[in-house]
């Protein structure tokens, strides 16, 4: 069939029209007139209390690996997470984690445990270098708990860090200690901030407790596998 210039027209219009209208669409995603979300990163501090630091052993002359924690979908993800009700599993608007969670705290263990002294060397996994030691840890719970029914008024929530901590003796492939973790940290108010503020401290409580607990089970251990 021959096509009229009228028809040629009509499609070249038509394209026009279409071509304009889809970069108008990607020229409104590109230069989102949305807020950039805030974003947060929790850190521990790197001197456990001195009554710690003093009960622990002598420096193990052992390599460690600390692993990815495991966790809940729900729960691995830079999502602030608030529990609601004591059911309803929801996330804060317009804030972030720098990390998924889970991610954060292999970073804090890694440079508290790094930081002690107490090991020949801290990696986190995956890490390429031998070592001796692993911990595994499963992040159960990271969330702030708010006793209404909406997060965003009533009283200030509680936050809630827990995680199972096993430390493993790669040599042998025997547990050598296996606890479980946990902090609740009532935050000051219910604004975000004060949130982030209780956060940094349960997640600080967690990983100081964890890195001592592991520290003394560590300095137990042969520095050469005894078999």
């Amino acid at each position: 069939m021959r096509m009229t210039r009228t028809h040629r027209f009509t499609l070249l219009a038509c394209a026009s029209s279409l071509l304009a209208l889809v970069g108008g669409c990607a020229d409104k995603l590109l230069k989102s007139d949305l807020p950039a979300p805030d974003t947060f990163r929790l850190s521990a501090s790197a001197t456990a209390a001195a009554g710690d630091v003093a009960a622990a052993p002598a420096t193990a002359p052992l390599a460690l690996v600390v692993a990815r924690p495991r966790a809940a979908a729900a729960l691995d993800t830079d999502r602030i997470a608030v529990l609601a009700a004591g059911s309803r599993f929801d996330y804060y608007s317009g804030a972030r984690w720098a990390e998924a969670a889970p991610q954060m705290l292999q970073e804090n263990l890694v440079g508290v445990l790094a930081s002690g002294g107490r090991f020949a060397a801290v990696y986190a996994a995956p890490a390429r270098a031998p070592a001796e030691l692993l911990l595994d840890v499963e992040l159960r719970r990271f969330e702030a708990v708010s006793p209404g029914s909406d997060a965003s008024g009533g009283p200030a929530p509680v936050v809630h860090v827990q995680a199972q901590a096993s430390l493993v003796d790669t040599r042998r492939g025997v547990r050598v200690t296996s606890f479980v973790a946990e902090a609740a940290v009532p935050a000051s108010d219910n604004r975000l901030g004060a949130v982030v503020a209780a956060f940094e401290r349960a997640n600080a409580q967690v990983v100081q407790d964890i890195s001592v607990r592991v520290q003394a089970a560590a300095a137990a251990l042969p520095a050469t596998d005894s078999r």
